[in-house]
């Protein structure tokens, strides 16, 4: 049977296109559904590696990523570009992942198209514009264009009908991050047992430029005097403003490794060997209680609170006390590392999200 509904999916960044992944892969096997993928580019490099490894292949490169360009500028240019698009493929919907300049983007041109805008990942707060600045604006004005809100939690679903949402629109689906994760892990060879003490570190978010960058690095050298048989493995973002000052305060310690972005697989497999998880970054703290690995989010809000409710996670903020204390009493305290692990609860997935969302549009009515 032909395909007779066109849905483009709009991608942006690497952890986009780890949850947009099944969504893409159910919609290109469908016999309902024409998927056209286009890709922004908005993190070049990490993008295309991450689309290689989860056998995606674009339709559409736009081709965005310019250094040190603004978000403003960014949008500038990729609204005609989407526009184009749409106007050529004759969507009925278009679908997005996240809080990213991209998402916004893909929901403005819905938008202005008068095409059904699937939100997914909707209903995330902190309810602070500046923490995390400029996604959690970015995610209330797409709350307010989105026809489908695939919620990943029913806190999240809370949120939305509390913003005068219709509860009609709002789908708890889970988390597709989790979808992926799963599979991935189907496909790795089982850890092997290993005695070594593993901190993983991600930092890299634009609110933790400059000082809370410093004093988090400052923190992981107190660690390193105080755990001398703990190896700090470091994957670090290319952007200046986090890799000069990784490299300027962290480089040469030989008990912290600064390391390439991991291709997804490694960086899953590196999830699955370590010990503990320091992070700023969304998609692990949801990524992380599913693997039984306590994560200490760097950062002074979340819109994740169902692993701090659930346990599983712990909000220290950025202070360099703070994050030596955090991790210290895990690496010092079985008890306090087993409330942590004890659980394995995974409160944002159980790896079929992707396929209550393409059910959702598949039976609705456009």
């Amino acid at each position: 049977m032909k395909a007779t509904r066109t849905i483009v999916c709009v991608i942006g960044t690497r952890p986009e296109a780890i949850k947009m992944a099944p969504i893409v892969h159910a919609l290109r096997a469908s016999t309902w559904a024409r998927c056209v993928v286009v890709i922004t580019a908005q993190h070049r490099d990490m993008l295309d590696q991450m689309l290689e490894r989860l056998d995606i292949r674009p339709d559409f490169d736009l081709d965005l990523m310019h250094q040190d360009q603004t978000p403003t500028a960014l949008l500038a240019r990729m609204l005609p570009a989407l526009e184009t698009i749409c106007l050529a493929e004759k969507p009925v919907a278009v679908l997005a992942q996240g809080d990213t300049t991209t998402v916004l983007g893909a929901a403005l041109t819905a938008f202005h198209q008068r095409i059904a805008f699937g939100h997914v990942e909707a209903g995330l707060r902190s309810y602070d514009l500046e923490h995390p600045f400029p996604e959690e604006g970015y995610r209330q004005m797409v709350s307010r264009l989105a026809q489908w809100h695939f919620a990943p939690t029913t806190g999240a679903s809370t949120a939305l009908q509390a913003e005068g949402i219709a509860p009609e629109r709002i789908h708890v689906t889970g988390n597709t991050g989790i979808d992926t994760l799963l599979q991935t892990v189907s496909k790795l060879a089982p850890v092997a047992p290993n005695a070594e003490k593993i901190i993983l570190l991600t930092a890299h978010r634009r609110e933790n430029f400059g000082r809370p960058m410093k004093s988090i690095f400052e923190g992981i050298l107190r660690i390193a005097i105080r755990a001398p048989d703990a190896r700090i493995i470091y994957p670090v973002h290319p952007n200046p403003n986090v890799h000069t000052l990784a490299h300027t305060m962290l480089g040469g310690h030989p008990q912290i490794s600064l390391v390439q972005p991991l291709d997804y697989f490694e960086f899953v497999d590196l999830m699955r060997r370590c010990t503990l998880i320091l992070t700023d970054s969304g998609g692990i703290q949801e990524e992380a209680p599913a693997l039984g690995k306590p994560v200490l989010v760097l950062r002074q809000t979340t819109e994740r609170p169902e692993g701090i409710a659930a346990g599983v996670s712990r909000l220290i903020g950025t202070e360099a006390e703070s994050v030596e204390s955090a991790v210290m009493s895990l690496l010092e305290n079985p008890s306090d590392y087993h409330v942590m692990t004890g659980k394995r609860v995974s409160p944002y997935g159980d790896g079929y999200a992707a396929d209550r969302i393409i059910d959702i549009i598949r039976t609705s009515a456009i």
